[in-house]
């Protein structure tokens, strides 16, 4: 092995250690990524050339290896290991990984250009979140990959109403009514600008025909607040780093009412100890509200950060288990598994937004104002906080107002 394969190995172990990886897992993701260079060497390949072929080829011959050296086929879950420890190597190597895909023939050119403008006007002109500009991206990109499969570069100039009711009619098998309309709102942000930059002549996005969802027609989960209470329960008889984790989440969800990435993108220095308050991002509005850091939410957090919590220079509290110690970008399975954990089978959706909705449930049963619920739910109007509240029919009922000369019909 050079000497400059020899640095490389080096400096990976270095960062595997920073990320705090275990010693076995850096010398094993060492030992695959040592292999792997020794096979891009036999090739004549350099590690700054390699593509994502060229990785799945090695794994076939290390598997066919393996199978010689050992008389037996590995296990299915095997190239796990050696396919970490060659994707450590790589990012390191090429400063990305896996690399953009190349962008070959007309069609994809196009989809590329068109693409990239794009994501520019949602963000620099529309100021859009990096969610939604994701979102709407992903339904462009999808809308271009089949007009422009069926019909070549051509076809997107002179796109027509059939091409449109032809997507809509192939994107439905599948969806629920409430992602189809989802689904038409993003391909009608992609027409107007499409038609608007001239790649397409007409405007076709008034003849993207959604479902109608009538205002707050679908009912969410609830939770009442002894399901809440063995929720919290289960959860923190588990002394585990995830545990720990788990049940500071679950404090945030049930005491506030935060929204999913609220909690996932809490930091460090959004706690002020001092002070006894919690600063909360809103991640629709973008606006920050400070909230009373409420004393089991303190503990819980204060658990995780002492016992559960990596050591690790990152600034987001909530971290994967594991390494690396990244930020939790999706934990509704976690919530999923700890609400079977307690016994709780909500008769719909199960992900963390349940708290939310049995939060705001909770403050009108205590009668708060809907102003004061909508302000702590992070809403900008009364009118958002309303879909929150049908779900606690019984109590809207007891408070509706008589209608004049009802008692004297028979």
């Amino acid at each position: 092995m050079s000497s400059t394969e020899c640095d490389l190995i080096a400096k990976l172990a270095d960062e595997l250690t920073r990320q705090s990886y275990s010693a076995v897992v850096v010398r094993n993701y060492c030992a695959y990524a040592r292999d792997f260079l020794a096979y891009l060497a036999q090739h004549e390949i350099s590690v700054a050339a390699v593509k994502p072929p060229q990785v799945a080829q090695y794994l076939r011959h290390a598997a066919s290896t393996f199978r010689k050296r050992r008389g037996r086929p590995p296990g299915p879950n095997w190239h796990s290991i050696p396919r970490s420890g060659i994707h450590a190597l790589l990012r390191l190597a090429q400063g990305q990984w896996p690399p953009e895909p190349d962008v070959i023939g007309p069609e994809a050119e196009l989809r590329h250009e068109i693409g990239l403008k794009y994501e520019a006007w949602l963000r620099d002109e529309r100021g859009l979140a990096a969610a939604s500009i994701v979102a709407l991206l992903a339904e462009a990109r999808h809308f271009l990959i089949w007009q422009l499969e069926r019909g070549g570069v051509r076809s997107l100039k002179n796109l027509n109403v059939r091409d449109i009711d032809l997507y809509m009619d192939a994107r439905a098998p599948g969806l629920t009514r409430v992602s189809l309309k989802d689904y038409a709102e993003r391909l009608r942000s992609a027409l107007r600008y499409m038609h608007r930059t001239r790649y397409v002549a007409r405007d076709l996005a008034a003849h993207v025909i959604g479902p109608t969802l009538y205002a707050y027609e679908g009912v969410p989960s609830i939770l009442e607040p002894d399901q809440i209470a063995a929720v919290l329960e289960t959860t923190k008889r588990d002394t585990s780093p995830m545990g720990l984790r788990d049940y500071a989440m679950l404090q945030l969800l049930a005491t506030y009412g935060l929204r999913s990435g609220e909690v996932r993108n809490l930091a460090i220095e959004d706690i002020d100890w001092r002070a006894e308050s919690l600063r909360v991002r809103h991640s629709k509005t973008g606006a920050c509200s400070f909230l009373p850091l409420l004393a089991p939410v303190g503990e819980a957090l204060l658990a995780y950060l002492r016992h559960g919590r990596a050591k690790t220079d990152r600034r987001e509290v909530f971290l994967r288990s594991r390494a690396p110690y990244l930020p939790l970008r999706n934990y509704a399975s976690e919530v999923q598994r700890r609400l079977r954990a307690a016994g709780v089978e909500p008769l719909g959706k199960s992900g963390p937004h349940i708290f939310r909705h049995a939060r705001a449930v909770e403050m009108l049963r205590a009668s708060v104002p809907q102003k004061i619920i909508g302000d702590l739910l992070g809403h900008r109007s009364t009118e958002a906080t309303i879909p929150y509240l049908k779900l606690a029919t019984e109590d809207l009922r007891a408070i509706a107002l008589d209608v004049p000369g009802s008692e004297v019909l028979a």
